[in-house]
């Protein structure tokens, strides 16, 4: 058995990442937020579908024109994903504005409910237009990246099996891993990005020391929906078909992921969505052998929260969260 899961290691780790930086891009958007507000905001998860078929459709247009035969298929993809971006960061900060800045007094529960009523509402403004438009909701946009790599990982060691990489799997790995690595850098390095650590240790404070809290709340929105949003991007470039629902379950899945690391930190949210791909990924691959055929890949999702749930027993605050201490 140790050799046949020993074999699979090298695909494993390759669908994991990509998939895991998925997660870890999107969980950030829920860390932000909730480092600043405490808030979970689950209309995340729909910021990163609305951000899929926004970059979905233009490069829908894009191609109609003839865009793909004259332009590169790299700098068609960094053009939709800065629009898409751009759009899906005024989409958050407008959802700020209008559902959550109103209810920060109000009990926690009120400004939860309004989330998940920003996320329906989302899909099913999202499901109209494109059923308008195509005449179908699930829409598949076009293909720019076709090639595939192998990688010869029986060469290394006759243990392993090898391993095919996608183009579009580079492209969204580097991509995502980029994608992190600037909003650290933006968070710990840049006057915004001190502004927001002070609003998140103390919001009271921060407003005596001259920082405009209401402005720092707007840009955390800006950032965390415009990351949301390129990610859905790169989701819809991955996969090609996208629906209005697939916010849903990946939004689960990157909150998860955020607890896994600890809410509310920022690189334990990458952590906690590398680590949640690569053991999703891992089960799907292994779990009919690990259990003698009583489980199939199905149950991946059932195995990779199994693992949260123990993590959680053991360190409630997350892998890089820190206990918080409260006055009594």
């Amino acid at each position: 058995m140790l050799n046949e899961l020993l074999q699979t290691i090298p695909q494993v780790l390759i669908d994991g990442l990509t998939l895991g930086a998925v997660y870890a891009v999107i969980a950030l958007g829920y860390t932000m937020v909730y480092g600043i507000l405490e808030l979970i905001n689950f209309a995340h998860g729909e910021i990163f579908m609305t951000g899929a078929f926004i970059g979905t459709a233009i490069l829908i247009v894009l191609t109609g024109i003839g865009w793909v035969s004259a332009v590169p298929a790299i700098v068609m993809l960094i053009t939709v994903l800065l629009l898409t971006a751009i759009l899906t960061g005024f989409i958050g900060m407008g959802i700020e504005r209008v559902a959550y800045r109103p209810l920060r007094k109000a009990p926690r529960l009120i400004p939860l409910i309004t989330a998940i009523g920003i996320s329906f509402l989302l899909q099913d403004i999202v499901r109209f237009i494109a059923e308008l438009k195509k005449g179908n909701f699930i829409v598949t946009g076009p293909s720019l990246f076709t090639n595939s790599i192998s990688i010869k990982a029986s060469s290394i060691s006759s243990i392993f099996n090898d391993a095919s990489i996608k183009t579009s799997f580079v492209i969204v790995l580097v991509t995502a891993v980029i994608m992190m690595i600037g909003l650290d850098f933006f968070v710990n390095r840049t006057k915004w990005g001190m502004a927001m650590r002070a609003v998140a240790q103390d919001r009271e404070t921060a407003s005596l020391m001259s920082v405009n809290v209401n402005k720092v709340i707007s840009i955390t929105f800006f950032v965390g929906s415009a990351l949301g949003g390129a990610t859905g991007v790169l989701f819809a470039v991955q996969y090609g078909t996208i629906d209005p629902y697939i916010g849903f379950i990946l939004g689960l899945k990157a909150f998860t992921a955020a607890v896994l690391g600890g809410i509310g930190n920022i690189r334990g949210a990458m952590l906690g969505g590398l680590l949640l791909g690569v053991m999703e990924m891992f089960a799907s691959a292994n779990l009919t052998l690990l259990t003698g055929g009583l489980f199939g890949a199905e149950y991946k999702d059932v195995f990779a929260f199994a693992i949260l749930i123990i993590v959680l027993l053991f360190k409630p605050e997350g892998l890089l969260g820190k206990p918080v201490a409260e006055k009594v």
